[in-house]
Order: structure tokens, then sequence, then C-alpha cells
């Protein structure tokens, strides 16, 4: 049976850790202006999100204990993943033309989107320390509830990334000319740099 109250706290705490400008969000942000993949690029961000969660509220203690070379890897791997991602992006910036248009939908190739998806999300140290970490260790107030409260944070997580990346459409007017996709790429370059920077200074 599902705790309705738990569920509300665990729905409550995953949209308040994912809310946060992230190198993840950036991309479902640009993916949804561009009606490319949207559907696909929403779903593979809320399963991996979920099982992140599940992972954190049954395994986390155990997997921390077994593998301690686990952390130092993640945030060097991520980091790198991160900066190559903010080159790209500023790369983009500087070239924008008309092709960066909305309306230029379907352009990108859909396995390429896909596994950049799962790098923003997989190699991003922050999505363990918030999925894994956090949650994992909140979970344990509510014992005996801890499917409720995985749930409700995972429902969170489809929840925000839906709404954003299909939410994306009411900005279409504003980004359908090219100095709106340079500013963009520009945030997107910035904000994944900055993650890296964060993830190599608190090794």
């Amino acid at each position: 049976m599902v705790n309705f109250p738990v569920f509300g706290t665990g729905l409550m705490m995953g949209l308040s850790l994912i809310v946060a400008i992230g190198a993840q969000n950036a991309f479902v942000l640009r993916q949804g202006l561009r009606n490319e993949h949207v559907l696909a690029v929403c779903l593979a961000c809320g399963l991996s999100d979920a099982v992140l969660i599940t992972l954190g509220v049954t395994s986390f203690r155990q997997i921390s204990a077994l593998l301690p070379w686990l952390d130092p890897a993640m945030r060097y791997g991520g980091a790198a993943f991160l900066i190559w991602y903010g080159a790209k992006s500023l790369y983009s910036a500087f070239r924008s033309s008309g092709a960066l248009a909305v309306q230029e939908a379907g352009l990108s190739n859909f396995r390429a989107t896909l596994a950049t998806c799962l790098a923003l999300t997989w190699l991003n140290p922050h999505v363990y320390l918030d999925t894994v970490v956090l949650l994992g260790t909140i979970s344990t107030r509510f014992p005996g509830y801890e499917v409720s409260f995985a749930a409700g944070a995972a429902t969170g997580s489809f929840l925000f990334f839906f709404s954003l990346g299909y939410g994306a459409t009411w900005l279409r007017p504003i980004f359908s000319k090219p100095a709106s996709w340079r500013i963009l790429e520009t945030v997107i370059t910035f904000t994944m740099w900055m993650i890296a920077f964060n993830l190599l200074r608190e090794m």
C-alpha cells in the first residue's frame, strides 16, 4: 500500500532537488526548444532518475562500502565530459546562424542525442549525490515506507522533465532568432563549466 503523506514528501523532495539549473536540465530545455526527440529525452531522464532513486533507497550504504573508489572516478569522468560538452556549446554559440532556428527540427541524430542525454545523467556525480546519496539517506526516516518515498521522488522527476521538455514550446517564439540561441548556448557552456569546476574543486 502507498503511504500518501510519505509519497508527497518524496515528491516534494524530488522536485526541490531537480529544479536547480544543471547540465541535464539545460539539455532537456534545449531539446524542447528545438522540438527534437523530446519524448525520448524526457523518458530517458525520468527513467534514469527512477533507477538511481530506487538504488539509493535500497542499496546506497552497501554500494559506498564496497566501492570507495567510485566517487572520485565519477567526479573526474563527469568533469571531463562537462568540459567537453561546454566547449561544444560554446562553439555552437559562435557559429550560430539561421541553421539553429527552431523551425528546423529533427536535424540531430537520435542515437547521438540519446547518448548525450544519458551521459549528462550518468556521468554527472551531482545526480548521484542528489538521488542516491541524499534521497537514499532521507528515505531512512520512513522505515517500512521507503517504496512510497521512492515512488514520490521518481514521480517528481517525471513531472519536472516532461514539463520542462514540452513547456519549452511557449518559449519558441523567443528562440526563433539566432541571437537567442547564441545566448542559450553560452549560458549552457558556463553552466557545464561551473559544474565541472565545482566537481574538481571538491576533490
